[in-house]
């Protein structure tokens, strides 16, 4: 029973890892014959995520990361207000930033250590069947290759078309007028290490905003939006980008590391199911940049992703389990569209009473309405049909920017010690029972916590914990076991 995985960028690096580790063979296909480590491209990596692939053995990533603890935000040459990211009693940094090239060759590094990973580089993808079966059609330097699977993960990135047209899928929405240049940026920024620092109308860039980003090895990786006829060639010719450039750095000596130009865009496929290819990443989902939500959303689909078809070709679940998959992420991919549509909304009005609120916000300072991103969070599972509600915690909704919810049905667990060790880790074991002093556990995997506690737990509760290390249910009666577990397959 084998999986194939399309595409080996982090997502589907993440995706196979994932699998190999739950005991699926998997064949990972990508069409370059080689990496292209060159500029810093996905740069920030949330919590959550340097959590799953601490998981995987990939745990120095968080360490060779720049950790970042404050977000500033001005508003031409004033500070606006000042954000400090709680740490959240974990041992990981809320934040890091590492060039998604550092990332995928450590991410290499475990695929090639593990025997269920068949790697297929310069297979490019030419078309995709279903019968019975998933087949793929490849193109490759020797000739075209055929390779069967009973089923794929889709994480050909924003430009897998070829993928998508094949499972009756299109990326549907909008794109944004204006362009993004974008530079990595070597030079030495006294106090600028551990922020990010976003600047709306500054005057070294009138009329638009720029972001600053502090990477590893005293890089800068520094974002402006600039006009939809902008011209990257014709400034570096002219000398414009180096004044460019020196406005923000003054007269310290720098070189360009790499630079490129992106247009941003909000665009969904309508299924993230099509069949047995569930679609994952940028493959699936295209968000603008602010709030880190596009690697960061992409990591959690592997995750979910992998555990679901880990079970069903295990024969623990029936097919039907897939759906959730679609259910789940497609409503995240949703909400970080929602999200990052409101920013792009406020950084790029588009029309004049947008225009008039947004200035009459800057300029007094309405810090609560000042929309410069909302960081990357998990996604909550509280409406997922796999959650059993617990009418004594009811999902309150989004929180504030920077908090977590409560613990409960469809949240997260947080990152805790337990008996037995980091409480994710346990869970990331497969279904894991917490019970309180006192209840009994039949049939499942097992840890005993304290009443109150980080989990808030209730004297006599049983928390039932998903494999991605989700709360599942939260159980008064431990009869009510059985019947949240077989929910909980679909």
């Amino acid at each position: 029973m084998t999986v194939a995985v399309l595409g080996s960028g982090p997502v589907g690096q993440t995706a196979a890892l994932l699998l190999a580790r739950w005991g699926v063979p998997v064949v990972l296909v990508d069409e370059h014959p080689v990496r292209d480590p060159v500029g810093s491209k996905a740069i920030c990596q949330q919590r959550d995520t340097l959590d799953v692939w601490a998981s995987l053995g990939a745990g120095c990533l968080a360490e060779e990361g720049l950790t970042w603890t404050t977000a500033r935000t001005f508003h031409r040459d004033r500070e606006l207000f000042s954000l400090k990211l709680p740490d959240g009693g974990s041992a990981l940094p809320p934040f890091v930033n590492l060039s998604q090239g550092r990332v995928e060759e450590v991410l290499d590094g475990l695929i090639a250590e593990q025997p269920l990973i068949d790697v297929r580089r310069g297979h490019r993808v030419t078309g995709l069947t279903q019968p019975g079966c998933v087949e793929i059609l490849c193109e490759t330097a020797d000739g075209p290759r055929r390779i069967e699977a009973d089923y794929a993960i889709a994480a050909t990135g924003a430009r897998g078309d070829v993928v998508r047209r094949a499972l009756g899928q299109h990326l549907t929405g909008v794109s944004f007028r204006d362009l993004f240049l974008i530079c990595d940026i070597r030079a030495d920024l006294p106090g600028w290490a551990a922020e990010r620092r976003f600047y709306f109308d500054p005057p070294w860039n009138p009329g638009r905003q720029v972001l600053i980003h502090p990477c590893p090895g005293s890089q800068f990786r520094i974002d402006w939006q600039v006009p939809e006829d902008y011209d990257l060639t014709a400034e570096e010719t002219g000398g414009a980008l180096d004044k460019r450039i020196r406005a923000i750095l003054g007269d310290r000596p720098y070189e360009v590391v790499w630079r490129s130009v992106y247009r941003f865009h909000t665009r969904l496929v309508e299924r993230m199911r099509a069949g047995r290819v569930l679609l994952a990443g940028d493959c699936a989902h295209l968000v603008a940049p602010f709030g880190a939500r596009g690697l960061n959303s992409g990591v959690a689909d592997a995750e979910n992703a992998a555990w679901k078809l880990a079970w069903v070709l295990r024969g623990h679940a029936g097919e039907e389990l897939l759906e959730s998959y679609h259910t789940e992420r497609h409503a995240a991919a949703v909400e970080n569209a929602e999200v990052t549509t409101a920013t792009m909304d406020f950084l790029v009005p588009q029309d004049e009473a947008r225009r008039r609120r947004r200035a009459e916000v800057l300029a007094g300072g309405v810090h609560a309405e000042v929309d410069s991103g909302r960081l990357a969070e998990p996604f909550w599972y509280a409406d997922s049909p796999l959650t059993t509600p617990d009418p004594g915690r009811p999902f309150a909704g989004r929180p504030p920017r920077g908090a977590l919810p409560p613990p409960g049905p469809g949240v997260l667990l947080p990152d805790v010690t337990v008996p037995g060790g980091r409480l994710r880790d346990l869970a990331r074991q497969g279904f894991l029972l917490l019970t309180t002093p006192g209840v009994e556990a039949k049939g499942l995997r097992s840890v005993e916590i304290p009443a109150g506690g980080a989990l808030g737990a209730r004297p006599g509760e049983a928390w039932l914990v998903r494999p991605d290390a989700y709360v599942a249910a939260v159980l008064q009666d431990p009869a009510e076991l059985g019947r949240a577990l077989q929910r909980c397959h679909g």
